[in-house]
């Protein structure tokens, strides 16, 4: 029989942005009995950190500290003491694969925010199998990428299996809404896309998430980059060729499409990083979402201008950071690492994701709408989603565990339970089934 460990939870990095937007999150809403510490490489921040989090709530116990580097060595006997770890550290290609190896090889739990997918195929290539054997669940990108793309997905799957008893053909979703609104009516605000507006003292991307963009260009070639662009690279079973969908040469050249109930969508920058984590869960569950399954994800905008100057402004951009001294010269001019917008400045912010599955029928299918909406920051709801998910593996380890089958897997294997944690915190899902 496996010992009892010590904690429910470890957090690493609570002293980063996210990190502390997830520290902050467990001290306000997660239960006052949770056993839980927190992780990183500097005593003197750790205790800071802490102190920071006796001023939420100070009839709380605080978690205790523990501090460790980032190397298998002080790393195994850490994860050993923790049912679940929250890796908060990033750019996670640089520091945290020996945290997934430790987690892997010791079958400790595991969630984190990446959008690296380079990255995530590495760990599944290399800890997959070592994850499942030792009886690990280890999910990636439980935040703003991909998680909401990936529970909408799952939520309208399981509204057509429920209701039409059938499998799902496709889905698309778009981000239909992501707005960064001026913390204060009197301050001036840059539109930059319909529908999505940044305020330079307000919110925007944090340090942490600018300097993970430029470290994957930094650390990995061109041709690495373009061998994630396969919409199934994170797959555990590909489709066939003829099973997946064409877009006409129109839509290719432009980038613009039309869906009707979700208006005109273009290219999503985070839409690479989505598709992947979906076609993930779409074969690791296989009896869920049915064998000819499909995902795209968008950006709605207001019209095909829009869309088109957007598509190819977004293109012009990866291109430019290829170049170290386009990235050099980015660095010098955004947030440094552990920094960005307050939690002031980030309450007026919403997101919003809507989609349309068709069911995988024939003649005329049928079809289900779905939406996903929170009104808050991106970063804050990346540290609830962080937090609320490790309680869903606590509460209902032996579920999850038959659900994904164990190994590294994804957010929607979390399915009801982890919906039903985020609509206690303000994020809600929504479905309903076509009638026509």
């Amino acid at each position: 029989m496996e010992p009892q460990r010590e904690y429910d939870i470890i957090l690493l990095g609570p002293t980063g942005y996210t990190g502390r937007f997830c520290a902050q999150h467990i001290v306000k809403h997660l239960p006052t009995n949770l056993n839980w510490a927190v992780g990183g490489r500097s005593q003197s921040k750790l205790e800071q950190s802490v102190k920071e989090l006796r001023d939420l709530n100070p009839d709380r116990k605080d978690p205790d500290i523990l501090t460790v580097q980032l190397n298998r060595e002080e790393l195994d006997p850490l994860v050993r003491k923790t049912k679940v770890i929250i890796n908060c550290v990033g750019p996670y290609c640089l520091y945290s694969t020996p945290v997934v190896e430790a987690c892997a090889s010791n079958g400790t739990h595991y969630v984190d925010a990446t959008g690296e997918t380079p990255w995530v195929k590495t760990i599944v290539d290399k800890y997959h199998e070592t994850a499942k054997s030792n009886g690990a669940v280890i999910i990636p990108s439980v935040g703003i990428e991909s998680a909401p793309a990936d529970m909408l997905a799952w939520a309208l799957v399981k509204r057509i299996r429920e209701d039409l008893a059938c499998d799902t053909n496709e889905v698309i979703s778009a981000i239909h809404e992501m707005k960064s609104a001026p913390a204060s009516p009197s301050l001036p605000h840059i539109h930059i896309l319909p529908k999505l507006t940044l305020h330079p003292r307000s919110s925007g991307a944090s340090g942490g998430t600018l300097s993970t963009v430029l470290t994957v260009f930094d650390t990995l070639s061109l041709s690495d980059i373009i061998k994630t662009a396969d919409p199934f690279s994170l797959a555990a079973t590909k489709p066939s060729p003829h099973q997946q969908p064409r877009e006409p040469l129109l839509a290719h050249l432009s980038g613009v499409r039309y869906v009707p109930d979700l208006g005109a969508l273009t290219t999503s920058p985070s839409g690479l990083a989505d598709v992947n984590i979906v076609h993930r869960s779409s074969s690791l569950m296989p009896e869920l979402y049915g064998s000819r399954f499909h995902f795209r994800q968008f950006l709605r905008v207001r019209n095909a201008l829009v869309g088109v100057l957007f598509h190819y402004a977004f293109l012009v951009c990866i291109s430019l950071l290829v170049l170290a001294p386009v990235r050099a010269l980015v660095r010098r001019l955004v947030y440094t690492p552990g920094t960005g917008p307050t939690a002031e400045a980030s309450v007026n912010d919403l997101v919003e994701y809507r989609a349309v599955a068709t069911a995988d029928q024939s003649g005329r299918p049928k079809r289900a709408f779905g939406k996903l909406r929170y009104q808050g920051g991106m970063y804050e709801f990346t540290g609830l989603s962080l937090a609320e998910a490790a309680m869903v593996i606590l509460e209902n380890e032996e579920k999850v565990k038959r659900v994904s089958r164990g190994g590294i897997v994804t957010t929607a294997v979390l399915g009801e339970e982890l919906l039903e944690r985020w609509e206690r915190v303000g994020c809600r899902v929504e479905t309903q089934v076509f009638e026509h």
